[in-house]
């Protein structure tokens, strides 16, 4: 006799974690620490999910997901905005933690998104630097499409200013 696959959806917030189990509707709550955590991993490992589900809050889920994966469990993070449109395609309208955990189980049994690795640990600091990269590019541009404008009528910007601007440009020049 084979069982049925088990399905966890997690909410996470500050204080606590909420879960909820499928197809056995069990669902209970840990404190957002390390025991709390702890905790969880140790339930979590017990059952056996073939996939633990939860949503992108931000950034709050990620020391959740990180011990998850460390645990060997298998995670996905899932876009909010695919959840709430599979909760009204399924009729559930209303919205608390413990309504959002059965839906991400839901979502979880239904969809089965793909179970991710955890992406290597330079990559967030590489997007940072790369979106700032990309902020101090637009601002550069800006500057240079202004600069004309910037100057009183017939005289042009002055050397200094175009020379720091194309200064600061060199460096944000990304070497292949």
């Amino acid at each position: 006799m084979s069982q049925e696959p088990t399905y966890v959806g997690i909410d996470v917030s500050k204080e606590q974690v909420d879960v909820a189990v499928r197809p056995t509707g069990r669902s209970w709550s840990v404190s957002y620490d390390k025991a709390g955590v702890d905790d969880l991993i140790a339930l979590l490992k017990d059952l056996e999910p073939v996939g633990v589900i939860t949503k992108s809050t931000g950034g709050l889920e990620l020391p959740l997901v990180a011990a998850l994966a460390a645990a060997t469990l298998p995670v996905a993070v899932v876009n909010p905005r695919q959840v709430r449109d599979f909760a009204k395609s399924i009729g559930r309208l209303a919205k608390t933690d413990r309504l959002d955990t059965q839906v991400l189980a839901h979502f979880g049994e239904a969809v089965r998104p793909p179970m991710r690795p955890l992406r290597n640990t330079d990559t967030p600091a590489l997007g940072a630097v790369l979106a700032r990269r990309k902020q101090v590019v637009e601002i550069l541009v800006a500057e240079k499409n202004s600069s004309g404008r910037a100057a009183p009528e017939g005289r042009p910007a002055s050397k200094r200013t175009r020379c720091g601007t194309a200064s600061v440009a060199d460096t944000t020049r990304v070497s292949s």
